[in-house]
């Protein structure tokens, strides 16, 4: 029986995302060419430049054809010359909330090669995951002013968590600890002594979820320990499971603590429906268009892709490949700065990716 043909959703975006969009395009048609599967790509246009002509960001069509696709694979969105938040919302948000996309995946994993700024970690230390859910808490912007633009006047934006929300997000973390089978265990990330209605309800679920999982070890953590462990000593961590607000925060460390924004990817999951896959580095426009951005991020979001719709060993290789990159003592850093040209660093791949044996 012939294997399916992939239907992927590409937005390059806004400054850099067309060039590392460019380069994980073309890392998915070498592994695509070795491992015999078929994909299609359909290009949309969402982003600054469509926005200034047309004041439009993602309208409710395009979001009724994205959900047939098998993946999204986006590049950055954001522009100086758009108000801040105007993309972000109407595009970003849009998709994660319009898709039901209820989980924000963020890999923490050093490659050999990489620099850390942690003294005495290496790669067998900074490997693990973060589940943030992604449709909830203080990010549902419910709330609004009184007396605003007065000296009395009040801000209220209210934390929303439902149950059904955070048991969904909490029985991702479980399965994906058990999927990752390492250390298996997974630790809430919370702030329960002082959220106490909020996140007594992530404390009890969690536990309540637990009980089915009788082989993943089960942790507590509250936000502010947890960033101060992850800089200490973040080989205790496997799955990290937390609310959006602090998976937002926590994620930002780990990128740091994993080598910086150039090699720090995520993914917007729908276990049931279609997910999104990005490279967190944003649009940077001062570099837009000139080649020498590091793409390696935006390999690593499409090494994500593939393992989520199924091409597992295609996911392998690519991420084999990614290892003998950055081991290559080619690139100086993962910034600008890495020497290397952005096409020439997406080449490197690609031929690691040829070179690999079946």
């Amino acid at each position: 029986m012939a294997r399916k043909e992939y239907q992927i959703a590409v937005i390059p975006g806004d400054g850099i995302g067309p060039e590392v969009t460019r380069e994980g395009i073309k890392v998915l048609k070498a592994v695509a060419d070795k491992k015999g599967f078929k994909f299609r790509l359909i290009n949309y246009d969402f982003g600054a430049e469509r926005y200034l002509k047309t004041k439009e960001t993602l309208p409710d069509s395009a979001l009724e054809e994205l959900k047939q696709m098998d993946a999204i694979y986006l590049g950055a969105v954001g522009d100086p010359r758009v108000e801040p938040g105007i993309l972000e919302k109407g595009i970003l948000l849009k998709l994660r909330f319009g898709l039901d996309q209820y989980i924000n995946l963020r890999p923490i994993k050093l490659y050999p090669g990489v620099w850390t700024p942690l003294k005495d970690k290496g790669p067998e230390d900074i490997d693990f995951v973060v589940v943030r859910e992604n449709t909830e808490g203080l990010y549902l912007g419910v709330g609004g002013f009184v007396k605003k633009d007065t000296p009395d006047e009040v801000a209220v934006q209210e934390m929303i968590n439902t149950r059904k929300g955070v048991e969904r997000c909490v029985r991702y973390a479980f399965e994906y600890a058990r999927k990752r089978d390492k250390k298996k265990k997974v630790t809430l990330c919370d702030k329960a002594n002082v959220l106490t209605y909020a996140h007594d309800l992530w404390r009890r679920v969690f536990r309540r979820v637990g009980e089915e999982y009788s082989d993943i070890e089960k942790d507590y953590a509250f936000v502010d320990a947890t960033c101060m462990w992850m800089v200490k000593n973040p080989e205790w961590f496997d799955v990290i499971v937390t609310c959006n607000m602090f998976g937002d925060i926590i994620t930002d460390l780990g990128a740091m603590i994993q080598g910086g924004m150039g090699i720090a990817a995520g993914a917007n999951i729908n276990p049931e429906g279609v997910s999104m896959f990005e490279p967190i580095h944003g649009s940077a426009p001062k570099y837009a268009g000139k080649n020498v951005i590091n793409p390696m991020a935006a390999i690593c979001a499409m090494q994500m892709l593939l393992d989520t719709i199924g091409e597992e060993e295609a996911a392998r290789i690519v991420e084999s490949a990614i290892v003998k990159t950055l081991s290559s003592g080619k690139l100086k850093d993962l910034s600008a700065r890495s020497g290397l040209k952005t096409d020439e660093i997406g080449d490197m791949v690609v031929g690691h990716i040829r070179s690999e044996k079946n």
